[in-house]
């Protein structure tokens, strides 16, 4: 396998992957840069945003620290959120909002 990697379809990418090529839109602006880990909300907005293939290393295994460290920004992410709506009361629209940032921070489908 050639050390660019190999192209797959975004249904295909998997958390964790890594980036062997910079991920541009259809005007050249780079939405993930080469060497970018996926991450669960990555891969949301990517597929929100219709890109349909890209490439990825393949000749390593996805290195544990890398996913550690991805585990971690997930989490500080989703403590960011709770410490803006801190005061938001239940059941108003703001709990609504943020029900809805947590869901796509972790990465599920809305």
């Amino acid at each position: 396998m050639s050390s660019s990697g190999r192209e797959i379809s975004i249904e295909q990418a998997q958390e964790g992957m890594v980036l062997a090529q910079a991920l541009n839109d259809t005007s050249g602006a780079v939405l993930l840069a080469q060497g970018a880990i996926l991450t669960a909300a990555n891969l949301t907005a990517l597929r929100r945003r219709n890109v349909e293939r890209c490439h990825v290393v393949m000749d390593e295994a996805p290195d544990p620290a890398a996913q550690a460290h991805a585990e971690q920004e997930r989490a500080r992410r989703l403590e960011r959120l709770a410490v803006l709506f801190r005061a938001t009361p239940p059941g108003s629209a703001g709990a609504q909002l943020l029900a809805l940032l947590q869901r796509y921070r972790q990465g599920s489908s809305a």
